[in-house]
């Protein structure tokens, strides 16, 4: 099931008022109906994938349990390593057992050696490296000692596979979502409004801005040796603007849905296309991975308090691998290599965190200092975005060298329309860059006819202007 669907808008309503008027008698009845709908979202796509998350979330239900009642610390780290051990192990057969295979593959034919290697024709679970990562954040914080282990299984099970962030997150850390399980919810109609409001921008960013990207996109990548060089720059651009309408727009609407429940899910996207470095932008884009990165992998390996050597491995390791977790493909690799590369220059002359003040905070306008260093940030992750993009890394390189030549100054050879949807998507944003949302109202300085104004112009653009229904991106991660 899909945010953008028939099926969901009779979904939501439906789980809202069940859960509001009908399961309001207790916690644990609330949290029996969110884990019956939630497994009724997620086997929508296909019933099968729901044998892996429930048994995920058994393993590690009684690992953290076992892992408390361990007295001595080898055990405690056993039973950690039989949880990561298991999630990794789905993940790796899932998603990567036929990108490691055909490497071999290749690998071994470019050395002379011919040999047939086993290939698993299997579905890959929507949603598997999300949920993953956020059951092994349960694991470790137990291990760690920051989060004592639930005994309740109805809470922990609803944790897991909570359906408005369960297929594209934010991947949510236990010690946030986990104790929201536990606590009385009560309907706070301003929270509810506020969330709609975000659902509603969610939508726009979705179908208007990405769903319309998304076919020129789609035209562009395709035959990319048919056209001209401002033809491929539009394409990437488009792209650059679908994959943050896609993901940020769905990211939006799962924060939203959420608010309708009574839960709180950490802000995924902080208007990351206004930043001035690419280390500002890593602090704003995807902030529930990149975190979760950060506080799992790239401390636990010593951060950047060694030695040139150690910040310089480090910060390769982090974007390697968080290029392999968006995908089993060397254009994934690539694309983490290349934000390495970006990174690494603020790094080591410590200027990672010259940019954490908000930008142009008491002026409209930006100053033109800052907005050369925001176009040249967006141009350097728009030539990452064409390997993300791209199906493979020959591909991507084509594209990038048949984009760099004097066509670049012809006239494009597809339509321009989403241009339109994107000024206006950035004028917005813009003026709502300090805010969590781009459609935070404050009802005590406007008016209701303004209000309601914003609210029917975004819906007629969301029915009027909407393209060809298209999938969410992260769907395939």
């Amino acid at each position: 099931m899909i945010f953008n669907s028939i099926q969901y808008l009779i979904f939501l309503p439906t789980v809202f008022l069940l859960y509001w008027f009908v399961f309001n008698k207790t916690i644990r009845l609330q949290n029996f109906l969110l884990l019956v709908v939630s497994y009724i979202f997620y086997g929508w796509w296909d019933w099968r994938f729901l044998s892996l998350i429930i048994f995920s979330s058994i393993i590690d239900f009684y690992c953290g349990i076992f892992i408390e009642k361990a007295n001595q610390k080898k055990d405690k780290k056993r039973w950690l390593t039989l949880s990561m051990l298991i999630n990794l192990g789905f993940l790796g057969v899932f998603k990567y057992f036929n990108f490691f295979s055909n490497s071999l593959k290749e690998g071994l034919f470019s050395l002379g050696y011919q040999i047939d290697t086993l290939t698993l024709d299997i579905v890959l679970p929507v949603g598997i490296s999300f949920y993953t990562f956020q059951t092994m954040s349960y694991t470790i914080d137990v291990y760690r000692e920051q989060l004592k282990p639930t005994k309740d299984p109805i809470a922990f099970f609803s944790f897991v596979s909570f359906f408005p962030q369960l297929v594209a997150g934010p991947i949510e850390r236990a010690t946030n979502l986990l104790p929201q399980f536990y606590t009385k919810r009560t309907f706070d109609l301003e929270k509810a409004k506020d969330g709609l409001r975000q659902i509603l921008w969610g939508l726009f960013k979705k179908i208007v801005i990405a769903d319309n990207c998304a076919v020129i996109v789609n035209e562009v990548f395709d035959n990319y040796t048919d056209f001209n060089s401002s033809t491929l720059f539009i394409g990437a651009l488009f792209f650059a603007f679908q994959i943050y309408g896609d993901f940020s727009g769905y990211s939006d609407i799962a924060i939203g849905t959420a608010r309708l429940f009574g839960f709180n899910l950490m802000q995924n996207f902080a208007f990351p296309y206004f930043s001035r470095d690419i280390a500002e932008f890593w602090r704003k884009w995807h902030i529930s991975l990149t975190t979760w990165f950060r506080d799992y992998v790239y401390i636990p390996l010593g951060g950047s308090r060694g030695g040139v050597w150690m910040k310089v491995r480090n910060t390769f390791i982090i974007f390697i691998v968080s290029g392999f977790w968006h995908g089993a493909n060397w254009t994934f690799i690539i694309w983490g290599v290349l934000n390495a590369l970006y990174f690494l220059p603020l790094l080591l002359l410590n200027k990672n965190r010259v940019n954490t003040n908000a930008i142009a905070s008491n002026s409209i306008f930006v100053k033109p200092k800052e907005f050369i260093k925001i176009i040249l940030t967006f141009f350097i992750t728009l030539i990452a975005w064409i390997f993300f993009r791209a199906p493979n890394v020959h591909s991507a390189f084509s594209y990038i060298k048949n984009m760099i030549s004097s066509s670049i100054f012809s006239v494009p050879e597809v339509s321009l329309k989403p241009l339109v949807f994107i000024i206006v998507l950035i004028i917005v944003e813009w003026f709502q860059r300090n805010n969590k949302h781009g459609l935070y109202m404050d009802e005590l300085k406007m008016n209701k006819f303004s209000r309601w104004l914003i609210y029917y112009i975004l819906i007629i653009f969301i029915f009027w202007f909407g393209a060809e229904k298209q999938e969410f991106i992260y769907f395939q991660f």
